[in-house]
C-alpha cells in the first residue's frame, strides 16, 4: 500500500507539473499574441538568428515541442523555408533547458525567520495568491492572462514538491538504489530517458522528474548523465506526431528534431565514454542535486548546437534526401518559384517591379486556368486526389495573391508617375478577379466531391446540358487567360458576348431544371447541385469580362479606372450581337434561343 500511494503521489506531481507548464506557457502565449508568431516568422533571415529566437521563444513558452511545432506549421504553409526551421529547432533545444533552471527554485528552503520567506512553498503561496486575486478582480483580457502564467508557476512548483516529496523514501530503499545503479549502464540509461519523455511527451517534465530524484541523495552522475542523453531523443515523439498530415517540408523539419537530437545524444555518448574508458572520471560516482541536473542538460544541449551548427546545410541535404520529392512536389516547388521574383529592393525602381509583377500574375492566370479545368475534369471523373489536388492548388492562388497582393500596396507608396500607378490599379483589380474565378474552381470541385459523397447522379439530359456548359466555360477562361497573357487587344472582344450568351444559356437550362423537377424527372438534391454549378459557371464568366476591359484599357490612351459601368469591349451593337448569335448556336441546348443581352450590362469589378 505504502509503494502504491507513493506511486499515486508521484503521478499527480506529475500531472500537476505538466498542467502547470502547459498554463503558464499558454499565457505567456497568450499575453504575447500573434506578435510571437509574427516575430518568429520574420526574423530568421540568417540560421544566427534562429538559433537565438528559438532559444528566446522556447525559454518563454517553456516547450521546444510547442516552437517546432510551430514552425512545422509555418513550413507547411511554405511561409518559411527549411533551413530557416533548423536554426530554430536548434535554438529551441537550448531554450528547453531554461525550464531545469527555473525548477531549482522548487528546492530553495528558508532555515527559519526571514530566510523562511525565501523558500519554495513560501514563493508558490505568494504567486498562487497574487495569481487568484489578479484573476478575480481584473476585467482586461491580458491581465487574466498574466494570472494564468503566475497561477501556472505556482501549480508548477507544487507539483515539484510533490514529486519530490514522493520519491524521498526511496533513499533508503535497497530495491531503488540497486535500480538506479542499473541504469549507470549507459545504454539502458539513454533508453530510460527515451521511453519516459516520449510518455510524458515534455523534456521538462522528464528532467523535472530526474531533479526530485536528485534529492533523494542517491543519485549519481553516471546514472543521471544517460538519462539526460535519453530525454532530448524522447522529446522528439510528439514534434513527429505533430507532422502526420503535414506535407513533405513539414514531417523533413520534424525529422530535423529528432535528428538534431540523435546526433547530439551519439556524438556526446560516444565521446564522453570514450574519454572516460580512457581516463576514468572521478566524478562518475559523484551525488548530483537539482542544479547540477540543470546544468549538465544545459551544457549538453548547447554544445550540441554548437557542434551541428556549422552543419545546418549538410543537415538540410540529409533529411532532402531522406525524404524525397515526387513529381507532385517538384510541381508545387516550381509553383512557389514565381514568387522569388517579387524582390523588395526593386521596389525602388517602380518600373522594374511592375514588369515582375507582371510575371508573376502571368503565373497565376496560368495556375488558374489549369485549376479551373482540373475542376470542369471532376464533373465527369471524379476522384478524391484530384479533388484535393484542386483544392491544394486553390491555396496556391490564394497564396498568389496575397503575396502580389501586398508587394502592389508597398509599391503604391513609391513615387511613380501616373501611367505606372494606372498599371498598379490594374495589375490589383487583376488579380482579384483571378483570385475569385480560383475561388469558384473550388466551389465546383467542392459540389462534385458532395455529389461523389452523397451518391448524387444527373440523368443524361443533366449530363446533356453540363457537358455544354462545361465547354462554353473552358472556351471563355482559355480565351480571357490567353488574351491576358498576351495582351492580344482583337482576342479578348469577344469574351463579353461569350459571357452574355454562358449567362443566357444558365438561365435556360434552370428553367429547364424546374421542368424535370416539377415531371419528377430528378429530385431536390440533383436539382440544387446543378443549380449551384451553372452559378459557379456564370459567376466565372463575369469575372473573365472583367479580365478582358482590363486588356482592352491597356491599349486605351488614357482609362478611367473609376467607371465600373464602361464599356468593356470595342465591338459594335451590329458585331457584338453577331458574335453572340454565333455562341448561342455553337452551345446550342434547345432550339428557342433567347433574345440577347444588351451591351451596356455591367461588369464585375
Amino acid at each position: 500500500m505504502e509503494i502504491i500511494s507513493m506511486i499515486l503521489s508521484l503521478l499527480c506531481g506529475v500531472s500537476l507539473f505538466l498542467y502547470g507548464m502547459s498554463l503558464m506557457g499558454d499565457g505567456l502565449k497568450s499575453v504575447a499574441g500573434d506578435k510571437l508568431e509574427s516575430f518568429l516568422y520574420r526574423m530568421t533571415n540568417t540560421p544566427l538568428k534562429g538559433v537565438l529566437l528559438g532559444t528566446g521563444v522556447t525559454s518563454i513558452i517553456q516547450s521546444s515541442s510547442a516552437t517546432t511545432v510551430m514552425v512545422i506549421g509555418f513550413v507547411n504553409s511554405g511561409m518559411m523555408k527549411l533551413h530557416q526551421a533548423i536554426g530554430i529547432i536548434m535554438g529551441a533545444n537550448i531554450g528547453t533547458s531554461i525550464t531545469g533552471w527555473i525548477l531549482c527554485l522548487s528546492y530553495i528552503q528558508g532555515t527559519g525567520g526571514i530566510a523562511s520567506l525565501l523558500s519554495s512553498a513560501t514563493i508558490a503561496a505568494v504567486v498562487a495568491i497574487s495569481g487568484t486575486l489578479l484573476k478575480m478582480l481584473s476585467k482586461r483580457s491580458v491581465y487574466k492572462y498574466v494570472a494564468n502564467i503566475m497561477l501556472g508557476f505556482a501549480i508548477l512548483m507544487v507539483g515539484m514538491q510533490m514529486m519530490s516529496g514522493a520519491v524521498a523514501p526511496l533513499k533508503t530503499n535497497p530495491a531503488f538504489i540497486g535500480m538506479l545503479t542499473v541504469f549507470s549502464n549507459p545504454i539502458l540509461g539513454i533508453l530510460v530517458g527515451i521511453v519516459m519523455t516520449a510518455i510524458l511527451q515534455s523534456a521538462s517534465a522528464s528532467v523535472g522528474i530526474l531533479q526530485a530524484l536528485s534529492v533523494t541523495g542517491i543519485l549519481t552522475f553516471a546514472t543521471a548523465f544517460p538519462i539526460i542523453l535519453g530525454i532530448g531523443v524522447g522529446a522528439a515523439a510528439p514534434v513527429m506526431l505533430s507532422s502526420i498530415g503535414a506535407n513533405k517540408n513539414g514531417k523533413r523539419t520534424a525529422l530535423v528534431y529528432l535528428l538534431d537530437d540523435v546526433f547530439g545524444m551519439l556524438l556526446w555518448a560516444i565521446g564522453f565514454y570514450s574519454l572516460n574508458a580512457v581516463f576514468r572520471f572521478s566524478f562518475m560516482n559523484m551525488t548530483v542535486n537539482p542544479v547540477i541536473i540543470a546544468a549538465v542538460n544545459s551544457v549538453f544541449r548547447i554544445v550540441t548546437v554548437c557542434i551541428l551548427f556549422p552543419l545546418i546545410g549538410q543537415i538540410e541535404k540529409l533529411v532532402m534526401y531522406l525524404i524525397k520529392d515526387s513529381a507532385e512536389d517538384l510541381e508545387d516547388i516550381a509553383d512557389n518559384a514565381d514568387f522569388d521574383l517579387l524582390e523588395e529592393r526593386l521596389l525602388m525602381s517602380p518600373s522594374l517591379a511592375i514588369a515582375q509583377s507582371d510575371r508573376v500574375i502571368d503565373g497565376m492566370s496560368r495556375k488558374v486556368r489549369k485549376n479551373v479545368g482540373r475542376a470542369l475534369n471532376l464533373i465527369h471523373e471524379y476522384s478524391d486526389k484530384k479533388y484535393e489536388k484542386v483544392q491544394r492548388k486553390e491555396d496556391l492562388i490564394d497564396k498568389y495573391e496575397s503575396r502580389i497582393g501586398d508587394y502592389l500596396v508597398t509599391l503604391s507608396k513609391k513615387e511613380m508617375t501616373s501611367s505606372q500607378t494606372r498599371k498598379v490599379t490594374m495589375n490589383l483589380r487583376v488579380i482579384g478577379d483571378l483570385e475569385r474565378i480560383g475561388d469558384y474552381a473550388s466551389a465546383i470541385a467542392h459540389l462534385t466531391n458532395q455529389c461523389h459523397e452523397e451518391n448524387i447522379v444527373f440523368t443524361e439530359d443533366v449530363l446533356h446540358d453540363l457537358n455544354v456548359m462545361i465547354e462554353a466555360e473552358r472556351e471563355i477562361v482559355n480565351s480571357t487567360m490567353q488574351a491576358y497573357q498576351d495582351h492580344d487587344l482583337s482576342a479578348s472582344l469577344p469574351i463579353k458576348p461569350l459571357a452574355a450568351a454562358i449567362t443566357n444559356l444558365c438561365e435556360i437550362l434552370r428553367a429547364r431544371q424546374i421542368g424535370r423537377l416539377s415531371r419528377g424527372e430528378c429530385d431536390q438534391q440533383q436539382g440544387t447541385a446543378f443549380t449551384d454549378l451553372l452559378n459557379c459557371f456564370d459567376r466565372i464568366g463575369s469575372h473573365c469580362v472583367a479580365i478582358a476591359g482590363i486588356v482592352r484599357r491597356e491599349h486605351q490612351h488614357n482609362p478611367d479606372y473609376h467607371v465600373h459601368s464602361q464599356k468593356a469591349s470595342e465591338l459594335t451593337e451590329e458585331e457584338y450581337n453577331r458574335a453572340y448569335e454565333g455562341f448561342l448556336a455553337k452551345y446550342d441546348v434547345i432550339s428557342n434561343i433567347e433574345r440577347p443581352i444588351s451591351m451596356e450590362a455591367e461588369t464585375v469589378s
